[in-house]
């Protein structure tokens, strides 16, 4: 059982994620590698938007060949190239179209120099238990 929350004794985030993640009587624990906006045919995603939404359909594709769903995500680390407030917007507005209405989980933003290649923009890695 995973409970995702935000103890009232902590600070409460900037954005929709959990400060805590709490997995009780797991068997299966899933650690997914930095997904990017390549798609499964190879090509690259056009610009951070689309890139995000690629990178974050690669963690549901992960999840589903586990048989697991967003309700089993523990945790994701997100990696930016680029630091405006621009970008940090639209991050969470598609990491939170993409959580839906269930428990965000938590969640670990950083803003970095660059990625394996400099046409990636955005890196996404996640833990899920079941």
């Amino acid at each position: 059982m995973i409970r995702l929350w935000t103890p009232e004794t902590m600070p409460q985030p900037a954005s929709r994620y959990s400060q805590v993640a709490l997995a009780e009587g797991v068997t299966r624990r899933l650690e997914i590698a930095g997904q990017v906006g390549v798609r499964p045919d190879g090509s690259v995603a056009e610009g951070l938007a689309d890139q995000l939404d690629t990178a974050l359909a690669n963690i549901d594709r992960a999840l589903a060949a586990a048989g697991m769903t967003h309700a089993n995500l523990m945790k994701i680390t997100v990696y930016l190239t680029e630091n405006s407030p621009e970008a940090i917007n639209l991050y969470r507005q598609r990491r939170d179209v993409w959580v839906g209405d269930g428990p965000p989980p938590a969640a670990t933003l950083l803003i970095v120099a660059g990625l394996a290649s400099p046409a990636l923009l955005v890196e996404v890695d996640a833990v899920a238990m079941a």
